[in-house]
């Protein structure tokens, strides 16, 4: 009975965001709403199951945390950087490099959220994960590359690897 329930509805967590998200945007409780938007949060996760095919383990939800909360305070300090850079900098003495670092993380998850993380920093833009398994990365106002490539291996790659791969830190 439950594997068939699970089954009709693989993801109970998503499917109750989605009916949410859908009264929400209607702004509206009537019962017309209520059943579009429960057909949509039953239907969408089942038309999906079939793309997911990793199965995310988080071993550390704390470490997660710490790595999410220092990445916020990274974005607000960069994107400060990058706008008086923009706004007080003269564009010939902005020195705009791509670099290569290599990385140790396979998790697709951990990779896909170091992606994220990356992109959303003013500055920095995740170009490319090579077939070396290198991630190339364009940096806005590059000074100092072995900075950038510590930064990426010790306060991103290895605090994912702890979350997704269950790898202690060193």
């Amino acid at each position: 009975m439950r594997k068939r329930l699970i089954k009709q509805l693989p993801q109970p967590i998503l499917s109750l965001l989605l009916l949410l998200v859908w009264l929400l945007l209607n702004q509206s409780l009537a019962p017309a709403h209520w059943l579009l938007g429960t057909l949509i949060a039953w239907g969408i996760p089942l038309w999906v199951q079939p793309l997911n095919m990793h199965k995310v383990r988080i071993y550390k939800p704390w470490v997660l945390l710490r790595l999410l909360a220092w990445a916020l305070i990274e974005i607000i300090r960069s994107a400060i950087t990058v706008s008086s850079i923009i706004l007080f900098k003269r564009s010939k003495n902005v020195l705009s490099e791509f670099i290569r670092i290599p990385l140790d993380m396979h998790d697709p998850h951990g990779l896909a959220l170091l992606s994220c993380l990356i992109n959303t920093t003013p500055g920095t833009v995740w170009v490319e994960l090579t077939e070396e398994h290198e991630l190339l990365l364009h940096v806005f106002d590059l000074q100092d590359e072995a900075w950038w490539i510590n930064t990426i291996k010790t306060r991103y790659e290895q605090p994912l690897m702890e979350v997704f791969e269950g790898v202690s830190s060193c």
